[in-house]
């Protein structure tokens, strides 16, 4: 099944008198279980095809679709609720909450949502083991390590089994160590089935993906498979 399609979108920004071509034309699908890395130079379009692709861009033309659901005409509230249940996004620093706990950083998704509580708990605990790190629930986020602290992220990004993650330069302030177990994470959540979406600048972190496709002045002009196996790119 596809979890997220682009069909001939562009995106056009007002700059004073003059206009900036963000995305022009672009078509993009990811199916489930799918991991696409994102690359180009900056001001490529790769940031605003992750805030189209999750519906935090309303400003564009063509078609695009989530978890089967189009989105061209939905209300704010509309695509706020559907990113709440099949999309999570993963960014380079972090965008948790500093007040809260890590559990309540990973619940807070579902809350809004206004589910049960403690069933939200309870995904939010799950959500964590997936990511390797349901030790550390109870901790604050003054407790942990940066790379913790994306785990966390990651976790909430995928509590209550969202089908689509957005990844925007996770690994960007972590070190190189960090950066391939947090690519790790992602390629594990790929082959659970999860459809995953990496905007990079580094060329050995899109070797975790399936396909990397290429963008430059808002256009595809290249999509390529990853010959690299996860195996390969740890030295076994």
């Amino acid at each position: 099944m596809t979890a997220l399609e682009l069909d001939d979108v562009t995106r056009v920004y007002a700059d004073g008198t003059t206009e900036v071509i963000a995305l022009d034309r672009v078509s993009l699908t990811v199916a489930e279980g799918e991991f696409v890395a994102i690359m180009g130079p900056s001001g490529s379009g790769k940031s605003t095809l992750l805030a189209v692709a999750g519906g935090l861009d309303q400003g564009w033309t063509g078609s695009v679709t989530v978890a089967g659901t189009p989105l061209a005409g939905r209300s704010r509230d509309d695509l706020a609720a559907l990113r709440r249940k099949h999309v999570g996004y993963v960014f380079q620093d972090y965008n948790l909450v500093p007040t809260l706990a890590v559990i309540e950083n990973v619940a807070l998704p579902l809350e809004l949502d206004r589910v049960d509580p403690s069933w939200a708990r309870q995904e939010a605990r799950a959500a964590l083991k997936r990511v390797g790190i349901g030790e550390l629930a109870g901790r604050r986020l003054d407790q942990i390590s940066g790379g913790q602290r994306q785990r966390v992220a990651i976790a909430r990004a995928i509590v209550g089994d969202r089908s689509l993650v957005l990844a925007d330069e996770p690994t960007g302030a972590l070190d190189s160590v960090t950066g391939d177990d947090i690519m790790a994470r992602m390629r594990m959540l790929a082959d659970d089935g999860v459809a995953v979406v990496l905007v990079t600048h580094e060329a050995r972190h899109a070797g975790w993906a399936d396909r990397v496709v290429f963008l430059r002045d808002g256009r595809v002009i290249d999509a390529t498979r990853v010959e690299s196996s996860a195996d390969t790119l740890l030295g076994a």
